[in-house]
């Protein structure tokens, strides 16, 4: 499609900003806009960098700008599993919303209030409360918040007025329990405020087929206490741009001839400074939290200021977002996190990514090496350091696999009786149910 025409969808105002500030669309925006416009369901896939986020949220900043949406009330919900992407998340919708209002403004147009909130397990208790008084247009949240927003009256309450539910990085919950929790609150949401759209993001998965399905969940149709299902059909979006990689596996030297397990780390971290010296910005992924800090340690040991910092879960948040910030500011050459940056957080341009031993997946490798050359049309760079003879094996397996952007099928969680338990106990705590009437809504999921 002409992206002229795609852009003719929005308004004039909101279609100028965009060819002012970003350029014109990528094929995927191309394709999913007239999509999302029309009230599709949506699983899209593509490369890291190809602009799905903004291709997902951009109808919906229309929607409330233009008074399609009501303000005042809480119309986007947006999911994703880690809490630091949330707050990353909020900072770059915030960005644009306050060019689109001083471009708005110069025009002479009026701009609504927008407010984009996060709730999660770092929100404070007087936000909570505040938010419940002042509902935020678009709430960024994690599938655990999202439960405990529908076990308490309160937390339901800003729920009933949902148009849209943007589900982020669908990929790392999908075969897990997680994703079991976060689909039945999603389909719960519906007893709420009827049927919304279902826009699903990943750089990364397979079957789409069956993750389309996992996200569609049923329409519970026809006598309540006989009730039939029909599936919500969701459509596949493949991105056509192919993203290209520079690869190298690396097992250092030093380590060929020593049997102690670990002297491989010593010739490792040498290897480890050099590419962090050559480099503006380097993201060193690691498999734990103990190596991380252990790594984080090591090349930072005889250096007048530090070369890296520390990145894993177990940080506050204020830490993680002071590290991310340095990073992105050119105040630090380096970050060894675990994946807790796997999964798109803006941390500036990067020039290089190191996986410390192979990841467990090849789809989690493509999110690591896929922060470097992060934007459209640029070249990934990575290197694959081994600490032992199978993972040189394997991580020359991986390359390819990369390269090739050959992704291992994922699999649904066969009943997960653990996690109905809770979601049972979270439904009568603020409902009376029927069993049986309680038995056909679980049925949807």
């Amino acid at each position: 499609m002409n992206p002229k025409v795609v852009l003719d969808q929005f308004h004039p105002l909101v279609a100028s900003w965009f060819e002012e500030q970003v350029g014109q669309p990528t094929d995927l925006q191309q394709e999913a806009w007239p999509r999302i416009a029309s009230g599709e369901h949506l699983l899209i896939t593509a490369p890291t960098g190809s602009g799905k986020t903004l291709a997902a949220f951009l109808w919906a900043l229309n929607q409330l700008i233009t008074g399609g949406w009501p303000t005042g009330v809480t119309s986007v919900l947006y999911i994703s599993p880690l809490r630091a992407l949330n707050y990353d998340i909020q900072r770059n919708l915030l960005s644009p919303l306050d060019e689109l209002r001083q471009t708005f403004e110069k025009a002479g147009e009026h701009f609504p209030a927008i407010h984009v909130l996060t709730r999660s397990g770092d929100t404070p208790p007087s936000d909570r409360r505040q938010m419940l008084r002042h509902p935020p247009e678009i709430l960024i949240s994690t599938p655990e918040s999202l439960n405990l927003l529908l076990s308490s009256m309160g937390g339901r309450s800003i729920l009933n007025n949902i148009s849209t539910v943007i589900l982020d990085e669908i990929h790392s919950v999908y075969g897990t329990k997680r994703g079991v929790y976060l689909m039945t609150a999603v389909d719960r949401l519906v007893g709420l405020c009827n049927e919304f759209q279902r826009i699903a993001l990943s750089a990364t998965i397979q079957p789409m087929e069956k993750v389309a399905e996992f996200v569609a969940g049923f329409r519970m149709v026809g006598d309540p206490d006989n009730p039939q299902y029909t599936p919500r059909p969701v459509s596949l979006i493949r991105s056509g741009a192919k993203k290209q990689y520079d690869l190298s596996v690396y097992f250092p030297l030093g380590t060929l001839h020593q049997e102690e397990r670990d002297s491989v780390w010593n010739p490792l971290v040498v290897e480890l400074k050099r590419i962090v010296t050559r480099n503006r910005s380097t993201l060193i992924f690691v498999n734990s939290r103990r190596l991380c800090e252990m790594l984080t340690l090591m090349i930072n040991q005889g250096e007048e200021e530090p070369m890296a910092y520390a990145h894993h879960g177990s940080l506050s948040l204020e830490i993680r977002s002071e590290v991310e910030r340095k990073l992105k500011a050119g105040d630090l050459r380096a970050i060894v996190a675990t994946n807790s940056l796997e999964l798109g957080i803006d941390i500036g341009a990067l020039d290089e990514v190191v996986l410390v031993q192979s990841p467990f997946s090849i789809s989690s490798s493509i999110q690591r090496v896929g922060r470097s050359g992060h934007k459209v049309n640029e070249v990934s760079r990575g290197a694959l350091f081994s600490t032992h003879s199978i993972d040189v094996l394997e991580a020359a397996v991986l390359a390819h696999a990369i390269m090739t952007h050959d992704i291992e099928s994922s699999k649904t969680v066969s009943c997960p009786l653990d996690v109905l338990a809770q979601v049972i106990v979270s439904m009568v705590g603020v409902d009376t149910w029927d069993i049986d009437r309680l038995y056909g809504t679980l049925r949807a999921s």
